[in-house]
């Protein structure tokens, strides 16, 4: 998302649906600007999704099943470890098939 107005830069955006039957449905999200300085991140890092996530989890107190998509981020090493230590968490990621 491009930001527009004084200076310049970004805007990137996580977001997710929390869906529990019997309860109404929630969104949470993270946001991070991004300035444009000189050796700035120019992404949202592997922590930055998973906060959301163990927000999420505090709130409905139950397993977490999540589908992500193929972002590199999502499918980093970095993130195996923070996945792999959350026994509450399922991760699928989707295929990207092309025809």
């Amino acid at each position: 998302m491009k930001v527009n107005g004084r200076g310049s830069g970004w805007v990137s955006v996580a977001g997710l649906i929390a869906m529990r039957p019997g309860s109404r449905t929630r969104l949470r999200h993270r946001l991070r600007r991004h300035a444009g300085r000189k050796g700035e991140r120019r992404s949202l890092s592997e922590r930055d999704y998973i906060a959301p996530v163990d927000g999420v989890h505090q709130l409905v107190k139950a397993p977490i099943v999540l589908v992500w998509d193929r972002l590199n981020t999502h499918v980093s090493h970095k993130m195996r470890d923070p996945i792999d230590a959350r026994g509450w968490l399922t991760v699928f990621t989707l295929l990207s098939e092309y025809t």
